[in-house]
């Protein structure tokens, strides 16, 4: 593991998963040194009846992969095309070739190959205060099983403690979304645009994140926001509107305790620009899905931070650090 100031830091959540590909010089290399260079296939699924004959099917297909035949997906829609891993990966190629200093970091795949991921780090960094330094990548995903869209986002990763700062903004999304249809692969084409977006994304961002670091929190106020952030249903909700927090179940009230104790305990969150901050809490719930939280293995780890759960109350603080900057702790009166 890396250390940065004798602290220990945690992978990033896809290094723990892929392989380094910093050395290619090419998506075909980077998807060749990570494993990645197999085919799939969609076929029409097939119905056995019990008279014995076989039907099959128009409607309903699945995909495997020709190198070890294995089922990556068997429920997939007609519309659904297949696109390979070299054409997911190739518009990297150009946007490497004419883009100053991004270079490939990581490649890897999930479920035996139904879902595959590239990154490349871009050169600027996001600094927050002196010397708390975000490292900006852009994040390739994709699935062969049916489900999800090719996604490519622009992805902040905090370097002391390795978070994923992952966050649409109000007025410009982080990511774009093609779904796997028969116009996928000249949509992948312009995809290149999002890149014209990371400049601007950097620059708002650092100015957000240095404006969260100069607003200083409560206790009972980082609590309040915790409990916000985490808040699973609308009865846990009315409860928190109603004073009701003795009837909160133990699961939730744990995970609140455990987000309140990292934001005060981490040695990542000494610095100046997150202890008793706005910008801590936001750290304190990506420190957690990152650093605390136990998950049954990395596969899911990795998909709650970069497409579920993680992802989801990553944009829940988000947005109300947002809130709490323009509005104060009036947005923390329930009632």
């Amino acid at each position: 593991m890396e250390t940065i100031n004798n602290q220990i830091i945690k992978p990033k959540v896809w290094q723990v998963l892929g392989k380094t590909i910093a050395k290619c010089k090419t998506s075909a290399e980077a998807i060749q040194e990570a494993g990645l260079d197999f085919e799939v296939l969609k076929r029409p699924n097939i119905h056995p009846l019990p008279s014995g004959n076989n039907i099959i099917s128009d409607n309903s297909f699945y995909t495997f992969r020709t190198d070890t035949e294995a089922i990556l997906g068997d429920k997939i829609g007609r519309d659904y095309e297949v696109v390979q891993n070299i054409d997911q990966f190739a518009f990297f190629d150009s946007i490497v070739e004419n883009y100053g200093g991004l270079h490939y970091e990581s490649a890897g795949s999930l479920a035996y190959g139904q879902t595959t991921y590239i990154t490349a780090k871009l050169p600027e960094h996001i600094r927050v205060g002196k010397n708390d330094l975000i490292e900006n990548y852009l994040f390739l995903t994709s699935t062969h099983d049916g489900t999800g869209s090719m996604t490519i986002a622009f992805t902040p990763v905090r370097i002391y403690c390795a978070n994923t700062l992952n966050a649409a903004l109000n007025n410009c999304s982080n990511a774009i979304k093609i779904r796997h249809t028969a116009s996928a692969a000249e949509k992948l084409k312009s995809a290149h645009q999002l890149l014209g977006l990371t400049n601007q994304l950097t620059t708002e961002l650092e100015a957000i994140f240095n404006r969260w670091a100069r607003v200083h929190i409560t206790d009972p106020e980082l609590k309040r926001l915790i409990q916000l952030a985490m808040v699973p249903n609308k009865e846990t909700l009315d409860k928190l509107k109603s004073g009701k927090e003795d009837e909160l179940s133990s699961q939730y009230t744990n995970i609140v305790s455990s987000i309140f104790d990292y934001a005060h305990c981490s040695p990542t969150h000494q610095e100046a620009t997150t202890k008793g901050t706005l910008f801590g809490f936001y750290n304190s719930i990506t420190g957690y899905y990152q650093n605390v939280r136990n998950y049954n293995d990395n596969e899911a780890k990795f998909k709650s931070i970069m497409t579920g759960t993680g992802l989801q109350r990553n944009q829940s603080a988000f947005d109300l650090c947002a809130d709490f900057a323009r509005h104060g702790n009036d947005i923390l009166k329930l009632n």
